[in-house]
């Protein structure tokens, strides 16, 4: 199945609302805003799919106006299945001048012999926050399907100003590469990454905050390092997703705002 949505968030003055959605079957997006005076725009992405399936392809795009606010959020697991040929997703996302965009979606479940290529690519202007995280599962774990998918390959390109800053390339492909072998899982199951880049923050304070935060955590590894640009890349690796996945929650809760000058309200 072709799948394509489009999503662009606009500015009023006052706060953030969804200027124009399309879609089409399998997508559906519903606002979830609470606070319909605030400065950010909620959105949750749903699917009628029970997940991806073999020969489906996914072709996203968002744009996130000047000085808008943008929550993506999604609804449960992403369980990608048994495949012949394969399932590739695209996402395209533009961040105009003082505009913010987060999306944490809930961890892939890959099944067994499933094959799959994702592409993200996030185009900043000046003055934008990104946040992005990823938490890749080692398939049906209860059901004894431990990575035992045939390939998962995704790439995640960030532009500012048209010039790539970074690119993080994951990809588990078990045949090629054992995924317990020194340097990769080393004994672990799951992994979780993140992306927090944001102009003018203190980076060495936040720096010192999720490190003490995930230091209280139980049976994972982890790493914070410094971004290229004003930021941070996290990464995990545990035993559970759902861990991963509150990890990556309690650290967007720490990240700042933008300047109160372009942004007025937190999410």
């Amino acid at each position: 199945m072709k799948a394509t949505l489009h999503i662009t968030a606009a500015h009023n003055g006052h706060r953030t609302y969804l200027q124009q959605v399309q879609f089409s079957a399998p997508f559906k997006v519903m606002d979830i805003t609470e606070d319909k005076a605030g400065h950010w725009l909620h959105l949750m992405l749903m699917s009628a799919s029970p997940g991806i399936l073999d020969g489906d392809v996914y072709d996203m795009e968002i744009v996130v106006s000047q000085n808008s606010a943008l929550h993506l959020h999604t609804q449960a697991y992403q369980r990608i299945f048994h495949m012949q040929q394969g399932a590739t997703q695209q996402l395209q996302v533009r961040l105009e001048t003082g505009a913010s965009f987060c999306y944490l979606p809930h961890p892939s479940v890959p099944h067994e012999a499933s094959v799959f290529t994702n592409r993200n690519q996030f185009h900043l202007s000046q003055h934008c926050r990104l946040v992005y995280g990823e938490v890749l599962t080692c398939g049906r774990k209860l059901n004894g399907e431990q990575f035992l998918l045939n390939k998962y390959h995704s790439l995640t390109q960030i532009f500012l100003n048209n010039q790539l800053v970074l690119q993080e390339n994951l990809l588990v492909q078990p045949a090629l590469l054992p995924v317990q072998a020194m340097g990769q899982m080393e004994g672990y199951t799951h992994q979780a990454s993140m992306v927090w880049l944001q102009p003018d923050a203190d980076i060495e304070s936040l720096q010192a905050q999720i490190l003490s935060l995930l230091g209280e955590e139980k049976n994972i590894s982890f790493g914070v390092s410094r971004a290229p640009i004003s930021g941070l890349i996290i990464r995990l690796l545990g035993q559970g997703a759902e861990q991963l996945y509150c990890c990556l929650q309690r650290i967007h809760q720490l990240l700042p705002l933008l300047n109160p000058s372009t942004v007025a309200h937190a999410p």
